[in-house]
């Protein structure tokens, strides 16, 4: 597939390396709204090409890409592998549980190893906020943030996007194609705030876009300081609700709260769960956007969930991809000597 930006990006974006500076993905905090776009625009070529019976091509062939995932994952695992794949490079998925950090390697032993190996691209996924930057900073080569602790998810937020993009656009609201963004659009993200890597990547992400952001969740899991990033908290759903324009749920990370910050999982469902009802609260025509896994009859409705006209969660899945081959393709530009990139 052609990578060379068409006349109208040209138009939108500094030429070569300039639209996208950076060496590595780490967090969406790192961005400019015009690099966001830039993404987001290349990563709608590769929508097509997934959408085709043929969803191959050769650009990363003889590159090696490696996802060494710390933290246990299923969607955001198998997304990069698709994409790398997708793309033709070789992929080498390596799970903590079978690595030398069982045996008390130290993290930046581990990236030494990866280092050593001559990897074109390393895939962080772990539980400790900043580790991937720890890890950027000891290697030679590109390195993409799949979530580190509480601080970013930068593709998942870039995936909601692109998303909402898609979305918006067969509402007749925009084209994806168009250097249009979210200004005008109130979105409500509603769970578990405080634990939730997601909605930081998100908050950062949609508001650089020019959505208003309103956070909502029970007051153990309001993180402080929400207002210094722009956002507006709630603890009334029904009030966050009100002529909202997207509705984003969040699963309750219970594996992070040790049986604390709520009552019960039907008393949370009471005060915020999303139900065809409480939908009603939202614009006419809300999205509803989860990033999953779903706790369905939690956060969320099964009903609500499998809105056909409603809910773009599936979605969410198809554009994870997408976005997950941008990135790839974009941060190896300069190891592949691409003009105007090395």
């Amino acid at each position: 597939m052609d990578n060379t930006p068409t006349s109208s990006a040209a138009d939108r974006f500094p030429a070569g390396r300039l639209a996208f500076p950076h060496r590595d993905l780490t967090g969406i905090g790192q961005l400019e709204r015009h690099e966001i776009l830039y993404l987001l625009d290349q990563a709608a070529q590769w929508v097509e090409l997934n959408r085709q019976r043929t969803k191959h091509t050769e650009l990363l062939s003889g590159l090696t890409i490696i996802n060494a995932f710390f933290e246990n994952s299923t969607r955001t695992l198998l997304s990069f592998e698709i994409a790398g794949k997708r793309l033709g490079a070789d992929v080498v998925n390596m799970h903590a549980a079978q690595s030398s950090v069982k045996k008390g390697e130290t993290l930046i032993d581990t990236a030494i190893t990866l280092n050593a190996m001559r990897a074109d691209a390393i895939v962080i996924r772990h539980g400790s906020s900043g580790a991937t930057q720890l890890i950027a900073d000891k290697v030679d080569c590109p390195v993409l943030n799949a979530g580190d602790g509480q601080h970013e998810h930068p593709t998942q937020g870039l995936l909601d996007a692109l998303a909402l993009r898609e979305a918006l656009a067969q509402q007749g609201r925009g084209s994806r194609d168009a250097l249009a963004d979210f200004t005008g659009l109130t979105i409500t993200i509603c769970g578990d705030i405080l634990h939730s890597r997601v909605a930081r990547s998100n908050i950062l992400c949609l508001q650089a876009m020019g959505a208003s952001v309103r956070l909502c969740s029970p007051p153990a899991l309001m993180p402080r300081g929400v207002e210094a990033m722009g956002a507006q908290p709630f603890h009334d759903f029904d009030a966050a609700l009100d002529g909202s324009d997207v509705v984003m749920m969040l699963r309750l990370q219970s594996e992070r709260m040790a049986g604390q910050f709520i009552p019960s999982a039907r008393e949370y469902h009471h005060l915020y769960g999303l139900t065809r009802e409480r939908l009603k609260r939202a614009a006419p025509d809300a999205l509803v956007m989860h990033p999953g896994p779903m706790n369905r009859g939690v956060e969320i409705d099964s009903d609500v969930a499998d809105m056909l006209d409603r809910s773009i969660i599936t979605s969410q899945v198809e554009m994870g991809v997408a976005i997950r081959m941008a990135c790839l393709d974009v941060l190896t530009r300069s190891a592949r000597g691409v003009e105007g990139w090395s």
